[in-house]
């Protein structure tokens, strides 16, 4: 195993362990497979190996072949980390495409029998799962039995939920599974042997025409299929339309000079809106307190969730990035005592803390309503599934009364397909849609925005857009859900804080956190001031209290 350089001053371990690390994405991918996720469990691996531990990773569910039987097969090492995967699992990943598979996932022995192996071979004395997708959910008992200190991070809520999110059917969140029934049709899934058969073929294609045109070949297929279903997708035949609306304008202001930008584009209508569900600003507390609603079983998905729960009751420790998330795995039976928030640390937070920090005006207010020769500038960085929110976003943009909404302007970065979300609010002038990002953008983009938003609708653990806010030191608009509640420090009830919230779902609330903004009667914060507002883990800070709890798990 290749060794990596520690740079001056890191952290060393006083106890060099050997750590297996499981999950479902490609390590070397970090965020582009896995996004947050992998990104967390990447870095975090890579960290403990220039700390002195030796580490090695597995992942499974993704990897299949014509080849019939299970075996582990050695994929590369990256950064220091040995990296493995098991090949014709199974359980398949991501858990959308295990979701008619509940048995197998519920107890699978033969593959926990294959990972013990794996474990045996590389004398691994403590197992840390970022993601057990793709794998079955008694591996965790069968590696306690086997003498091995575990330790869980639930970067979502699989554990309680196939689903993942805790949404029904992607928009809305689920109150009450009714014992399994409700997951029954949740989401569309092809059938665990189909399913595998696909990723055959897809492993083949891509070993002889290469993953790009792989790719390609995907999507002409896919469209290909749409044309025999009756569905040619957006009309590409202009013969007929008439020209855009405001085409004899030239330079002229269009409409009725309200602000807007009458125009009509070519190439189709956008298509019908998903309408957001409006949510409660206690939605966390509703859930957490409903009792033993989350525990009832009446088929295989409520028996996966009992699965689910056991599990985590098994491993030595959980350290979820939230308080959110402890309280909800605690209200479903997991020992409060055998839980530990544990805050994310990643380099680029700390790249974005930096930069921010530099600035000549990291001690002063972004924006003076009073004072203001330009607008207040937004900034929504995510994608556009539908648990970001950017719907209820957009819907807000339409409803902020006109002279607010020509003070503000709205950076949207966005990684999917926005063109509907592009087309719907093309009226606006104050919007920008600049696509997709990277790190190195992410890194550079503090100066873009004075204010972050987030508008997501489900119960997102603890994003790691909003902790890239809040080092860039940009207050935060975010909805009162998941791990923003424990993080989010409300201009409302305190001077030293860090944001506003409004109830999930709601693009009025949203509207109307932004016009108090707008207006002054919220001031935005001074970098340095959501700074203090904030608990901010540094990356090898990360790095050290995971080596600490390590320690503590195995008893040095």
């Amino acid at each position: 195993m290749s060794v990596t350089r520690a740079p001056a001053g890191w952290p060393r371990t006083e106890r060099p362990v050997r750590i297996a690390i499981l999950g479902w994405a490609r390590l070397a991918l970090q965020a582009a497979e896995g996004t947050g996720y992998n990104l967390s469990a990447s870095e975090l691996a890579a960290g403990l190996v220039i700390t002195g531990h030796e580490v090695c990773y597995l992942s499974s569910g993704m990897a299949y072949s014509a080849v019939p039987g299970m075996r582990v097969r050695h994929r590369e090492v990256w950064r220091g980390v040995r990296c493995d995967e098991v090949v014709n699992s199974p359980n398949l990943s991501p858990s959308a495409a295990n979701f008619r598979n509940q048995a197998r996932e519920i107890a699978c022995p033969e593959q926990s029998r294959l990972v013990l192996r794996w474990l045996d071979e590389h004398r691994v004395e403590l197992v840390h799962v970022h993601s057990l997708e793709g794998f079955g959910l008694d591996l965790i008992a069968a590696m306690k039995t086997s003498g091995r200190a575990v330790v869980v991070t639930p970067h979502n809520y699989w554990y309680a939920c196939p689903q993942v999110d805790l949404l029904h059917g992607e928009r809305e969140l689920c109150r009450d599974y009714a014992g399994g029934a409700r997951c029954v049709g949740c989401l569309e899934a092809d059938a665990p042997g189909v399913k595998r058969a696909k990723r055959v073929v897809h492993g083949i294609a891509e070993r002889g025409l290469g993953p790009k045109q792989t790719e390609l070949v995907k999507l002409k297929a896919k469209r290909v299929l749409r044309r025999s279903e009756g569905d040619d997708g957006p009309s590409r035949d202009r013969r007929n339309l008439l020209p855009e609306d405001s085409a004899a304008l030239g330079h002229a202001v269009s409409g009725d000079d309200d602000g807007l930008l009458r125009h009509r584009f070519f190439d189709g209508e956008p298509g019908e809106a998903k309408v957001p569900v409006p949510l409660e600003l206690d939605e966390n507390e509703r859930f957490t307190s409903s009792g033993d609603v989350h525990l009832n079983v009446v088929n295989e998905y409520g028996r996966r969730r009992l699965a689910g729960i056991e599990a985590m009751k098994a491993a030595d420790l959980i350290t979820p990035p939230s308080e959110f998330n402890r309280e909800l795995h605690a209200s479903m039976g997991v020992p409060r005592e055998k839980i530990r928030v544990v805050r994310y640390g990643q380099p680029h937070f700390d790249q974005i803390n930096r930069k921010a920090r530099r600035s000549p005006f990291y001690e002063k207010r972004p924006w003076d309503p009073a004072a203001a020769t330009r607008p207040l500038r937004f900034g929504f960085f995510g994608t556009t599934r539908p648990n970001k929110g950017l719907e209820v976003l957009c819907r807000a943009v339409m409803l902020l009364e006109r002279d607010v909404r020509q003070r503000c302007q709205f950076i949207i970065r966005a990684q999917g397909k926005d063109w509907s979300f592009r087309k719907r609010l093309a009226a606006f002038p104050e919007v920008n849609f600049l696509g997709g990002y990277d790190i190195l953008q992410l890194i550079n983009a503090g100066g873009e925005y004075d204010v972050g938003l987030l508008p997501h609708v489900w119960f997102d653990n603890s994003p790691l857009v909003m902790w890239e806010h809040l080092h860039a030191g940009k207050m935060v608009i975010a909805s009162r859900l998941g791990g923003a509640a424990d993080t989010i420090r409300s201009l409302d009830e305190s001077e030293i804080g860090n944001g506003l919230f409004f109830a999930g779902g709601r693009p009025e609330d949203l509207a109307r956190q932004i016009t108090r903004v707008v207006t002054g009667e919220i001031a935005v914060p001074s970098a340095s001031g959501v700074h203090a507002a904030s608990e901010l883990q540094t990356y090898p800070g990360h790095v050290s209290e995971v080596d600490s709890i390590y320690r503590g798990v195995l008893g040095s």
